[in-house]
């Protein structure tokens, strides 16, 4: 089953967000909540927030006011350079936090631009501090959410510094297929919402060496491929690759 995402008309005024009636409330901030705690949630969160695709919810060098829960939707984020080049530093989907790069300095480090046409719930960090001293569960799951951010930035280093093209792109679906799974998804179809140039950028490689690798794939049966629309047809191998303990030809 590939992932979609029903469209709503982006005109519609912003409605209250409540975490209790949210699908995505196991994956983001409520997990492991009480009904009274998951009510305490609920009063701080503002309203919920359409984000057209293409569009930024924050940029670099903005003002930290709050944290996003991704409801519906996928983002990429990426900084840009004193020279106007842009990297591409994640990709975050449904159940994901948004704008903890900003909770040091009071300013974003980095733009969020929506994939599709998304939304996010808004939470004014200032109210979500003063809960975390009434509410330890939730302070304790943020503290994992942070932890959970900071291993998959220091997973990029690794992935872009020591590991060869095609180990690189199957860590990529493979995490993919992991986070699809963990909602509900399949965990072997499932389409892209990065173009090709987006997941070069953000692998550290060339828009020809994605279609390579790709085509690599195809032919050795562990990828079947329809535009943005990925089956991966041997998990366990792919899973091998992924880790460093199946190689591949290199590309030539």
């Amino acid at each position: 089953m590939n992932e979609s995402t029903a469209l709503i008309p982006l005109n519609v005024p912003a409605l209250k967000a409540s975490c209790g009636a949210c699908s995505m409330h196991q994956l983001c901030l409520p997990m492991g909540l009480d009904e009274k705690d998951m009510v305490r949630l609920d009063s701080i969160i503002g309203q919920r927030r359409r984000v057209a695709r293409d569009e930024r919810l924050y940029q670099m060098g903005e003002p930290f006011r709050n944290l996003y829960a991704i409801r519906f939707g996928h983002f990429k984020t990426l900084q840009v350079n004193a020279a106007g080049e842009q990297q591409i530093t994640g990709f975050q989907m449904a159940g994901e936090l948004l704008g903890m790069d900003a909770i040091s300095g009071d300013r974003h480090h980095c733009d969020a631009v929506a994939l599709e046409d998304s939304e996010v719930c808004e939470i004014p960090f200032a109210h979500l501090e003063d809960l975390f001293g009434q509410v330890p569960t939730l302070l304790r799951h943020f503290h994992r959410i942070m932890s959970q951010e900071i291993t998959r930035e220091q997973n990029v280093m690794l992935l872009l510094g020591n590991m060869r093209a095609e180990q690189r792109f199957a860590v990529f679906l493979t995490n993919l297929s992991t986070r699809y799974a963990t909602r509900g998804y399949s965990a072997q179809s499932f389409q892209l919402r990065m173009s090709r140039e987006d997941i070069g950028n953000y692998l550290g490689l060339t828009i020809e060496s994605i279609s390579r690798i790709l085509s690599r794939f195809k032919k050795q049966g562990l990828l079947a491929v329809d535009k943005r629309a990925m089956t991966i047809l041997d998990p366990a191998r792919m899973r091998a690759m992924a880790a460093g303990t199946e190689q591949c030809s290199p590309i030539s």
